[in-house]
């Protein structure tokens, strides 16, 4: 079961749907995550992409980003997010905003209504986290998502081909956790 590790939250365990629709990023992964990102969470924008339960969201809003974004298109993950949401008496007023679309329905919307974005997130299953950061790496770059220092993450697996050097943004690390790999990206120069 997800839990919100600290901040405004912590220790709120969080529902996950039943079955194997979604991973739910693992509490060691997750700090890690949120560990080098450290104090600049703080006042941040946080973009979630494949929200699931909505946890990397609720995380970085527990630990004081301002505005965060989650994206999801799975019926029982959305009900778990509203589940958690309203279990912690989250509203859009706290910052936090949930899009029930596809990740690149989201970012064509978040683009032409001119969102900027200090994180982006994304962790789609891992058999399709090459195509989708690729994907996601082009919208940033055509309708300028991200802050001027602002970083792409994408979980994806340490099992499969994930070739950064198609991937239309500065590759800056990546950071393996078990099966689990955290890549960081920046923008262009």
């Amino acid at each position: 079961m997800p839990r919100v590790i600290t901040g405004k939250y912590r220790g709120a365990n969080l529902f996950a749907p039943k079955g194997l629709s979604t991973r739910p990023t693992v509490d060691m992964v997750k700090g890690a995550l949120f560990s080098s990102i450290g104090y600049s969470i703080e006042d941040s924008s946080f973009l979630d992409l494949f929200s699931g339960t909505g946890q990397m969201g609720i995380e970085a809003l527990s630990r004081g980003a301002s505005n965060v974004v989650l994206v999801e298109k799975g019926r029982n993950a959305i009900e778990s997010i509203k589940r958690n949401l309203d279990k912690l008496r989250i509203t859009e007023e706290e910052g936090l905003k949930l899009m029930c679309v596809s990740s690149e329905k989201a970012l064509d919307i978040l683009g032409q209504d001119e969102n900027v974005f200090d994180y982006i997130f994304l962790d789609p299953p891992y058999d399709i986290a090459h195509k989708q950061a690729m994907l996601t790496a082009d919208k940033i770059n055509k309708y300028n998502l991200l802050s001027e220092n602002g970083v792409m993450i994408v979980e994806h697996s340490s099992e499969l081909p994930f070739n950064i050097d198609v991937i239309n943004m500065q590759f800056e690390r990546s950071c393996s956790y078990g099966l689990a790999v955290i890549t960081f990206f920046r923008r262009n120069k």
